[in-house]
């Protein structure tokens, strides 16, 4: 990341004929001084560009930025092939990727590309498996011998790039667990936020998951996709009946952040435009112009 510390990040989609205003967006978000911008990775939907594809042409265009696909779709991406595409991009772009990684949804939609179905609990222990695999691919060395459950390579080289970060998008406890022994970092599903009881019950799994092989549980950072409206006078109440975050003005949102990252421990935001559809561009220039440099500021965190 081209910072540590807190990240802020956007958070769009790849689809065919829109590639221009993604562009635009991910040169001004470079530009501003945002740190990522992750699209959806969803290979079953025609009208989407390939989301890998698309990073790779949004890294190509930009200096500073990291790309991350919030989350890869596991099971249409093999591990072995989707350590040499984040080799790749990360190779090409000095570092300025994140890998996102999920353990499958939609089966009907994946299994439709011609991919064996698997069971909730086979799925996650693929997903943990690559994660294994991705690191033993990545960062040199000798030839990799790996047989597992899912996987197996034998005699493999490494790429000597070394492995990206690793966010999940778990949501259930043995995915949150997994998360846990082998991921840096995960995003919460359903864009729960910290004060949300789904977060409230998950994060513990993680964190006893974590300590249970030996790893610091503040090691596994939390990065949140959180959408609002960013509107230009505050709202009388900046979260609904059921305490979910809908926006404010551009203080309400840095109260709210600092509060998060100070009290909370939260390690990052990604914005979504409310419905988890892209920002504008106009609310995208508050985001990374008003909001980000004011959170920053306030939590001690220079650029």
């Amino acid at each position: 990341m081209s910072r540590p510390g807190v990240v802020f990040g956007f958070g769009a989609h790849s689809t065919v004929g829109d590639h221009a205003q993604l562009l635009r967006m991910v040169r001004q978000a470079d530009d501003d001084g945002l740190d990522l911008f992750s699209l959806s990775d969803h290979p079953y939907l025609g009208e989407r560009v390939d989301a890998y594809a698309a990073i790779g042409f949004a890294l190509g265009a930009t200096q500073h930025i990291s790309g991350l696909a919030n989350v890869t779709n596991l099971p249409t991406r093999p591990a072995p092939m989707l350590t040499r595409t984040v080799a790749g991009l990360s190779a090409l772009s000095n570092g300025r990727i994140v890998l996102g990684m999920g353990a499958g949804g939609l089966w009907d939609r994946i299994t439709a590309m011609g991919v064996a179905a698997l069971s909730p609990a086979q799925a996650v222990d693929a997903f943990e498996e690559a994660i294994v695999l991705i690191r033993k691919l990545s960062g040199g060395g000798a030839p990799v011998t790996f047989h597992g459950k899912h996987y197996r390579v034998d005699g493999v080289e490494p790429s000597p790039v070394s492995a990206p970060p690793v966010w999940t998008g778990s949501v259930g406890r043995k995915s949150l667990a997994a998360t846990g022994r082998v991921a840096d970092g995960w995003l919460p599903g359903h864009a729960a936020d910290w004060l949300s009881d789904r977060y409230l019950r998950s994060r513990p799994i993680i964190d006893e998951a974590a300590a249970a092989v030996g790893r610091e549980p503040s090691d596994i950072r939390t990065i949140f996709n959180f959408p609002g409206r960013i509107t230009d006078r505050p709202l009388p109440a900046t979260r609904d009946e059921e305490g979910r975050w809908i926006g404010g003005n551009t203080q309400q949102w840095i109260e709210e952040l600092t509060g998060a990252v100070l009290d909370y421990n939260a390690a990052g935001f990604i914005l979504f435009s409310p419905g988890g559809t892209a920002p504008d561009l106009e609310s995208l220039q508050r985001w990374s112009g008003d909001i980000v440099p004011a959170v920053r500021e306030a939590i001690g965190q220079g650029q």
